[in-house]
């Protein structure tokens, strides 16, 4: 009997533990499958779920501070605020779902081109902020004194460009290492502004961006498959449409391009009327004041969609997203006599028109914020800093249409909701504006 029995408990035990043995292997294959998937999404599939995004700016690439003795103090050298966790879920709450983090490297290495370890753990810090939100993170070699962006397109005999290329392909391949185990949500972007104003300087633009797609790729596993940002000459919208610097890359459909938008120069950012020119405090259509010398007198809604629609031409169109890494427009003081309605107006508008228009040609817009007058997010207390440009750029996003949907319709601002004047999720649960998915309004489905 205890023979019996004890064969019996055999079988019994070895019987659950092939049942077990099954289940694991089908969670294991299943969670493969995920990965796999996670894997395979191509740019364009990214693109539309990092709408809108964010700048993490003057902060990451501040220095070098020469006032500051330890380089990781140089984070609040262009801005007063450490970045923190708390930071972080704002800007997720506040309805952003990607990240750009501008950040210096070459400051940080030493001698022979080694990242500063210290400053490692502290850029993977602030990226591990992101992740943990689920926000998307581009993470990119911004400005880091001008080492390559400017000087890079100084010199361009093949010696020259040569050393360049050997210390992008050094730092790229610390950082791809460092970063190799991280998911989809993290992108790498080779650079930021690339002094590259003319055909020329442009072949010299793509074989730095060639290194950089090279390293990446060297280092393999996820880097393999990951989504990298490659930047138009000096990120203008005209030159990225007239020439041509996309690297070959070995894993079809994982590259998008770069440009910023500033236009028109004299509402967004001139300081003073010259006498070529005066400042515009007056945008759009419907923001005119009268008599004044202050109206914008180009690069208004027509030209905004123009500049917009040679991105999608060039390069949407053909499967390749476009990221504005940088836009934004400063808030003034109206002088005396002047109309700080309109003009605030007309920053509302702006922002909205350009996040709208970015969007419906398939581009990526990520605001330019730096802690400080009037910023979009207000770090140092975490509030929203200029309510003009937060409520354009949600209001964009509301009104705009992806051009790259599977049949769903996209939602629009004045989208038929239904009869109870509610939005839902596919659970039947009402949602906000904030909601990214798939919606249901009265009758149709709707993704946002």
């Amino acid at each position: 009997m205890a023979n019996d029995y004890i064969d019996r408990l055999q079988l019994k035990c070895s019987t659950s533990m092939a049942a077990y043995t099954k289940r694991l292997a089908l969670v294991a294959v299943l969670v493969m499958g995920l990965d796999s998937q996670a894997q395979t999404l191509t740019a364009m599939d990214i693109a539309p779920q990092m709408i809108p995004g964010w700048n993490l700016g003057n902060t990451l690439e501040a220095g070098p501070c020469s006032w500051l003795s330890n380089d990781l103090d140089w984070e609040t050298g262009w801005q007063p605020t450490k970045t923190s966790q708390k930071i972080i879920d704002y800007v997720k709450a506040k309805g952003f779902r990607s990240v750009r983090i501008p950040c210096s490297w070459n400051t940080h290495m030493d001698a022979n081109h080694r990242i500063k370890s210290a400053w490692m753990r502290r850029v993977k810090q602030v990226v591990d902020y992101c992740i943990k939100d689920s926000l998307y993170v581009m993470l990119n070699d911004h400005w880091d004194n001008g080492w390559i962006e400017v000087e890079g397109f100084k010199n361009l005999s093949d010696e020259k460009i040569e050393r360049n290329c050997e210390l992008l392909r050094d730092m790229w391949t610390q950082i791809a290492t460092a970063f190799a185990d991280y998911d989809e949500h993290l992108l790498f972007a080779g650079m930021n502004e690339p002094n590259a104003n003319d055909a020329q300087l442009s072949v010299a633009l793509k074989r730095y961006h060639q290194t950089f797609v090279d390293a990446v790729r060297s280092t393999g596993g996820k880097n393999a498959e990951r989504v990298l940002v490659v930047q138009g000459p000096c990120t203008n919208i005209d030159l990225s449409s007239q020439h041509d610097v996309l690297p070959d890359d070995p894993t079809p459909e994982k590259l998008m391009i770069e440009v910023h938008y500033y236009d028109p120069y004299n509402f967004v950012m001139m300081e003073k009327d010259e006498d070529w020119g005066y400042r515009f405090f007056y945008w759009g259509k419907n923001n005119h004041v009268g008599e004044s010398n202050y109206n914008a007198t180009w690069g208004e809604e027509t030209y905004l969609q123009q500049q917009m629609r040679k991105m999608r031409t060039k390069y949407t169109n053909k499967g390749i997203p476009v990221v504005i890494g940088e836009y934004g427009a400063n808030r003034r003081v109206m002088p005396e006599g002047e109309n700080q309605e309109k003009h605030d107006n007309s920053l509302q508008d702006w922002y909205e028109a350009v996040t709208q228009y970015a969007i419906n040609n398939g581009c990526v817009p990520m605001v330019w914020d730096t802690n400080g007058n009037d910023p979009v997010i207000d770090r140092r207390d975490c509030s929203i800093g200029n309510p003009f440009a937060y409520n354009g750029i949600m209001e964009g996003v509301d009104a705009a249409t992806w051009p790259y949907t599977t049949g769903i319709e996209s939602v629009r601002s004045d989208a038929k909701k239904g009869a109870d004047g509610k939005t839902y999720n596919l659970m039947g649960i009402p949602v906000n504006r904030n909601y990214r998915g798939i919606v249901v309004q009265g009758v149709k489905k709707y993704f946002r």
